[in-house]
């Protein structure tokens, strides 16, 4: 029994590393790029750094008129692209289809943002169906951006950094590999410099997606591209991308399990007298790779199946964790289907109280009943108008009100402010306040899940939602596969600690494919024939005889 477990434990580890040698090389290098490859999706600070001054006007339109002028151009805008469907905001939620969104009468307004492109006006409006649109300010057309326009856009963020760029766009484009969640806001233009500068402009908002250079879109190819098998969506295989990360995340699992094992077997430290290998070896091997194949696998084997096992966990193999996002029809219970006559009717006009901020942006947000109106500067600090009808910021009651719609009366355990980030809210590195803002209101509902929310008192965003199955999931996968808790996230510490590692890997990578091109060569070459041995002079002679 002991020398069949042996023989199955030796074997699965050869196999597999001999299949996934290649896949796990590739995952440690394309690690090292994604470590230091900036994010593909422009973050909120960088579109607010880049915008237009506002300088709201007396005679633009309320968001309400220009949401009732443009009725009839929404509903044919839905009508012409039924066949897409919308992605549900922010959350990422499906919709049916846009022609789906208008055959209810409810559709309704979820939030709204007023914004300046090419020095014209605009309402920004998701609805409550995830759609998008560009609502003119000043007739409420209907409005996308076309390719002038966007080289327009294109040439002023580029401004905004001081430089001067040749610009052209190159194509238009309806799911571009680099952009994810973005599918409300297709399709897109891609306005290309001499210099190799990229931005990806929305054509139905006008808003700048995705800014890169050559050596950004070098590090994407490198790291997330590969590292994701994103490839296979290249080739018209999509579909099949998550089975094989699941797969091979589940095969290099096993690899990494059955390797420590091994590895474990075979180490003679020789400690307390204990017999070492020949010449006082603490492991069994001589070649080169074989040595370097032991070492980094024994040292360095336990990162990598952190790694590994956790890759495996972010396919959610049999659903086994709850989905992270909120459905649309919970995202619209929690905003309730009122719409405030403030958010509706405000007039637009020079702003109050601006503090001598360069606004670039206001935002309408809502909950229940309550609405409220924050100017946003180009640095992205929020200012909170004093509009009648609105608040300055909600409160506990409407937060409280509003967890209850979306929990469907399920009673509240407790809440609190939290003026800190914890371990399952906080930014990750390119992010800021902007992005994460402090402080933040948690509600834990008294659930069987243990479910939790995290909310923007400031504009009432629902941040955040995790039951125990998600928390759990925050340490297996990100926990382990980001390591960024404590002080360990802390730069260069994490750096230093990621790059360690994934050097240990890199060498149990070569190796393995070193190791493995070995044994394929002798288990697959053919075996030469021995040659005839001659017979003996005596036999020869017995046999003449005879």
């Amino acid at each position: 029994m002991k020398k069949s477990l042996n023989w199955l434990l030796y074997e699965t580890h050869r196999w597999l590393g001999v299949v996934l040698a290649l896949f796990m090389f590739f995952w440690f290098f394309t690690g090292i790029a994604i470590i230091y490859s900036t994010p593909t999706t422009q973050s909120r600070s960088q579109q607010l750094a880049h915008a237009e001054s506002l300088a709201p006007e007396v005679g633009w339109l309320s968001l309400g008129e220009a949401w009732d002028r443009s009725a009839e151009q929404r509903k044919l805008f839905a009508a012409q692209h039924q066949s897409k469907p919308a992605n549900m905001g922010e959350h990422g939620a499906q919709a049916k289809t846009e022609s789906g969104n208008w055959a209810e009468a409810s559709v309704g307004i979820a939030d709204a943002r007023l914004v300046r492109r090419n020095d014209e006006p605009f309402w920004l409006v998701e609805d409550t169906k995830g759609a998008r649109f560009a609502l003119s300010a000043l007739d409420g057309s209907l409005r996308e951006t076309s390719v002038e326009q966007a080289l327009r856009i294109a040439d002023d963020w580029f401004k905004r950094e001081g430089i001067n760029h040749n610009l052209q766009v190159v194509e238009t484009v309806e799911a571009p590999i680099i952009l994810r969640n973005q599918e409300a806001l297709r399709p897109f233009h891609r306005v290309a410099s001499d210099d190799g500068d990229e931005l990806l402009i929305s054509a139905r908002t006008g808003e700048v997606l995705h800014a890169s250079t050559r050596v950004d879109r070098a590090f994407y190819y490198a790291g997330n591209w590969l590292h994701l098998f994103k490839p296979l969506e290249a080739i018209g295989l999509g579909q099949y991308r998550h089975d094989v990360q699941l797969w091979s995340g589940l095969g290099a699992t096993i690899a990494c399990i059955t390797g420590l094992i091994i590895g474990w077997l075979r180490w003679r430290p020789g400690f307390n007298g204990k017999p070492t290998y020949s010449q006082g070896r603490t492991q069994p091997y001589r070649e080169f790779w074989f040595k370097w194949h032991f070492w980094s696998g024994l040292i360095g084997g336990t990162v990598a199946l952190s790694w590994a096992l956790s890759g495996f966990i972010d396919t959610n193999p049999g659903k086994l964790f709850s989905e992270a996002n909120l459905t649309r029809q919970e995202l619209n219970r929690y905003l309730g289907k009122v719409l405030p006559d403030a958010m509706r009717n405000w007039q637009p006009g020079p702003l109050s109280n601006a503090d001598g901020k360069d606004v670039v942006e206001l935002s309408w947000r809502r909950l229940g009943g309550e609405a409220v109106l924050l100017a946003y500067g180009r640095d992205g600090q929020r200012l909170p108008q004093a509009v009648d009808g609105a608040v300055q910021q909600f409160n506990k009651i409407s937060v409280t009100d509003a967890i209850l719609r979306v929990s469907q009366d399920t009673p509240i355990a407790s809440q609190e402010l939290l003026e800190d980030y914890d371990s399952y809210y906080y930014p990750r590195h390119h992010q800021s306040l902007v992005e994460k803002p402090l402080p933040v209101v948690v509600v834990e509902l008294a659930d069987a899940a243990g479910t939790r929310f995290y909310l923007d008192p400031q504009d009432g965003s629902l941040l955040a939602k995790l039951d125990r199955s998600r928390r759990v999931f925050r340490w297996l996968y990100s926990g382990l596969h980001h390591w960024d808790f404590g002080w360990l996230y802390h730069r260069p510490i994490w750096d230093a600690w990621m790059l360690t590692w994934v050097g240990f890997g890199l060498v149990l990578g070569a190796s393995s494919l070193v190791v493995g091109w070995k044994r394929l060569v002798k288990t697959f070459k053919p075996k030469k024939r021995k040659a005839a041995v001659p017979q003996s002079a005596l036999e020869l002679a017995t046999e003449t005889r005879s």
